[in-house]
């Protein structure tokens, strides 16, 4: 649930992408376009391995990535999916393609779904590499070496034609995934020497790590004769979503950030279920309540909503109650037989049972998305039910959950010196910069043993 510290980003002085649109003309009496009709579709603009390579290097990431084996062609796709009404809506992705004469790069390569972490800027999208440090990051560590990567921007965000974002609804995120999965890959298979193969893959950081569980899910569930997930690698996430939720709501601590993540989560439980309350008033207090349905997706600075008195002025995001709070007593007090609880409950993953391997990773000292509430409850879930498909539950403060030898090893140590190195920003950089590297290099090497032994 990052609000996007920019991960650990790499600066590339490449990838000049051009601006995309896109819309329909059909008439009002016309059936809407099919769920993954391609609106928009181009190439958007390109990186080097040494382009790769340079902004590894200068931001100290290499050493996780490795040297890129591939070029990246980056592609963009905008398509239709629909919202939680069930009425269609415009959503855009960033597609990474390998390019080059390594074998690494040619044929037909395993795909990676990418769901990426909470951000409340509205013109966020996974195809500028060249600014979005979620993008480069994934960019380096997945495309650069054989990847083609699908990386939705979400309904509500980029060019799409939701006004709100419906965050966290595991249903409508997956639909989107997929739609965007499905528009990703009719493209290349159009207009692209490199084709996708067989092998799907999934994760996602933070919300993605919900998302990417989700998706998982829904495509075990709904789309099995479409798609066969080969392994997925949720990192981060807030999977027991009503135990998150009657901790921040109740005795607390509250996360840090939770009054960013809290106006996205009930605008969307709003707008996706119509009764978490009757008037925004019931649940926020005054002044934030005049503006907050609309306050989220913006391009707004958070700094500027703060100043202008549409969000409570504390640096740690976590003044969700009391004088000067974001939410009210009384919706407090009602929390355990409201509505909204429900709702978290309807998008809490407990209770996936998956057919496909799956890896967790986070690190437990997390001030932002609860490691033990969230991480290590939903390990105890799948464990109790289904232990030979859940490999592992990594956990980078604890060297014993990591890969034996020097893997782990190298993993935890540099983990550790990261944290040293940030300081008195530790905590502060703790879930949008720290661990986000390390959980993504852990998870890609899982994805790539995978399919090294054809699991």
């Amino acid at each position: 649930m990052s609000t996007k510290k920019h991960l650990a980003l790499l600066a590339l002085t490449s990838a000049a992408l051009a601006g995309c649109g896109g819309g329909s003309n059909n008439k009002a009496d016309d059936p809407p376009p099919a769920r993954a009709t391609i609106i928009t579709a181009l190439v958007a603009g390109a990186a080097t391995a040494a382009q790769v390579d340079a902004g590894t290097a200068a931001s100290g990431a290499q050493a996780l990535t490795g040297k890129a084996a591939c070029d990246v062609e980056v592609r963009y796709v905008l398509y239709m999916t629909r919202d939680p009404q069930g009425l269609p809506a415009t959503a855009s992705a960033g597609v990474l393609v390998p390019k080059g004469t390594a074998a690494a790069c040619t044929g037909d390569r395993p795909v990676l779904l990418y769901a990426h972490g909470t951000t409340t800027t509205k013109s966020f999208n996974m195809a500028d590499v060249q600014k979005n440090g979620e993008a480069s990051l994934v960019m380096a560590m997945y495309a650069a070496q054989g990847f083609i990567v699908v990386a939705p921007n979400y309904l509500g965000y980029d060019k799409s034609s939701l006004s709100y974002h419906p965050y966290l609804n595991a249903e409508n995120q997956a639909m989107d995934m997929i739609d965007g999965l499905r528009a990703a890959k009719a493209h290349l298979a159009a207009d692209s020497s490199v084709k996708p193969s067989a092998k799907l893959f999934i994760s996602g950081y933070s919300q993605g790590g919900h998302v990417a569980m989700a998706t998982h899910k829904v495509i075990e569930r709904d789309y099995g004769s479409e798609f066969t997930v080969t392994a997925s690698g949720p990192m981060s996430g807030p999977y027991n979503m009503v135990g998150f939720g009657d901790i921040v709501t109740g005795t607390g601590p509250i996360n840090a950030g939770a009054t960013l993540f809290v106006p996205l989560l009930l605008t969307s439980y709003q707008k996706s279920y119509g009764n978490i309350y009757a008037s925004t008033t019931e649940a926020y207090q005054a002044p934030y309540a005049a503006t907050i349905e609309t306050l989220f997706p913006t391009d707004t600075p958070v700094a500027d909503l703060i100043a202008g008195g549409k969000l409570p002025a504390d640096p740690t995001f976590t003044k969700l109650f009391g004088t000067g709070g974001l939410l009210t007593d009384s919706f407090r007090a009602g929390y355990q037989g409201s509505n909204y609880r429900k709702a978290l409950q309807t998008n809490t993953l407990l209770g996936f049972t998956p057919k496909r391997p799956l890896v967790m990773c986070g690190g437990k000292a997390d001030p932002t998305v609860f490691f033990d509430v969230n991480t290590t409850a939903m390990s105890a879930d799948l464990k109790s039910r289904v232990a030979p498909l859940v490999a592992a539950t990594y956990d980078l403060e604890t060297l014993s959950t990591l890969p034996a030898g020097i893997t782990g090893q190298t993993i935890y140590g540099g983990f550790q010196q990261a944290k040293a190195a940030a300081g008195a920003n530790a905590q502060a950089q703790y879930h949008g910069s720290l661990v986000p590297p390390f959980c993504t290099a852990l998870v890609r090497g899982f994805f790539q043993t995978v399919l090294a032994t054809g699991q």
